[in-house]
């Protein structure tokens, strides 16, 4: 079958339903089309902030997000700050709530109900959805003529609004890439970003399964890159937990990650309760020296990082120079940076097109007229806490206005 709009959106998830509401509401009499390869839109949607749907945060900042797109990134934040996001969702029907730590959520806290909200709104004012349609082919003539397995579809006017290959359980694939491409568009390739980093250490299986409180930060060579703190997971072969994701963002060749086990007192003062457990429990073994400070597992880990290997000592036999060296270990268990995760595990990914060859007010290619790109598309990735999906919503909005 042949089709023709005024508009095509490539994509139905966060951006291309936010851009279609956009550009309805803004041009009622626009005739617009979501082509989606799922059999259904908003798939991914619905599995972010663990199924609740962070939706944004009051912290929302260029300095959440890497990439090459910072000057359109601020003009994007500059229109749809956190407050005038909330407004507009608000006006869609959705009521959301705050966190302590500034993170919004729909008020059922369950991502279904944001989704419902932008098909409902999608529905009202007469958007067509076509699901399980694999584009095939897009080529620009007079207008754009986007080719699916199915059907062709002409368009004056065409939104990328595909995702990136991250979770491809969920659909995430990384046709923008080929499509923009084609529309003459320079594309960095997608890495996988937000997700579990693969280290080696002597120490690390051991502690498989084993989460704890920490301050971990990132180091290029000998200069941190970037901090971060919350629940580290140990696994047998990398390290997780939202703040490693955030470190995931900044991985390159030569780094190394150090785990702080003991963010809230210093070296100094861990020495010192050290020297005092010597005393305490001077019989018990040598990995009892962290008792009540650190699990056992964690414990034996630190002191053999430290060169104690023999757990079987007595507490009273550990000198002060091993004891100091335990204490230096707790605060930077170091891990060697191999790579991230793939993106069968990533929650978002770097890469995209770069920002130069986009429209910062409108979000219109500068290469090929009437083609707009959004969300995951450009080369924008943020950290975890609802940055990736504010970005998405907010740059719908302003492609979907312009339209």
């Amino acid at each position: 079958m042949k089709y023709r709009f005024d508009a095509v959106i490539i994509g139905g998830g966060a951006s291309g339903l936010m851009c279609a509401i956009a550009a309805k509401k803004k041009n009622p009499s626009l005739e617009i089309a979501i082509i989606e390869k799922n059999d259904r839109v908003g798939k991914k949607l619905l599995s972010t902030g663990n199924g609740r749907c962070n939706l944004t945060n009051d912290n929302v900042g260029v300095d959440r997000y890497v990439g090459s797109a910072d000057k359109l990134l601020s003009e994007v934040i500059k229109k749809y700050n956190t407050e005038k996001l909330i407004e507009y969702f608000e006006s869609l029907g959705l009521q959301t709530v705050r966190d302590s730590e500034g993170r919004y959520y729909p008020m059922s806290r369950q991502a279904s109900t944001v989704l419902d909200v932008l098909r409902f709104n999608c529905d009202e004012l007469g958007v067509n959805f076509y699901c399980g349609e694999t584009i095939r082919n897009v080529k620009k003539q007079k207008s754009f003529v986007i080719k699916t397995g199915q059907n062709e579809f002409e368009a004056n006017k065409l939104v990328v609004a595909a995702g990136s290959k991250a979770a491809p359980k969920l659909g995430g694939n990384g046709s923008a890439a080929d499509i923009l491409k084609n529309l003459g568009h320079s594309f960095a390739p997608f890495t996988p970003a937000l997700c579990p980093v693969k280290v080696s250490s002597d120490v690390l299986k051991p502690l498989k399964g084993l989460r704890a409180n920490a301050s971990v930060t990132l180091y290029k060579g000998s200069k941190p890159v970037k901090t971060e703190s919350g629940e580290v997971q140990f696994n047998e072969d990398n390290l997780s937990g939202i703040c490693v994701f955030d470190l995931s963002l900044f991985t390159s060749g030569d780094n190394m990650i150090a785990v702080d086990l003991t963010p809230d007192i210093s070296e100094k003062e861990l020495s010192n309760i050290l020297l005092s457990n010597k005393a305490r429990f001077s019989k018990q073994s040598a990995d009892n020296i962290f008792t009540g400070i650190l699990q056992k597992r964690l414990a034996q880990a630190v002191l053999k990082s430290a060169g104690v290997k023999d757990f079987s000592r007595a507490c009273t036999s550990l000198s002060e120079s091993e004891l100091k060296a335990a204490a230096q270990s707790a605060k930077q268990l170091i891990f060697k940076v191999i790579g991230n995760e793939g993106f069968d595990r990533a929650q978002a990914c770097r890469g995209g097109v770069p920002g130069n060859e986009i429209n910062y007010e409108t979000l219109q290619s500068r290469v090929t007229k009437n083609l707009y790109i959004c969300g995951e598309a450009i080369d924008v990735c943020g950290e975890c806490g609802g940055y990736n999906l504010h970005f998405a919503f907010a740059g719908g909005i302003i492609a979907g206005e312009h339209l």
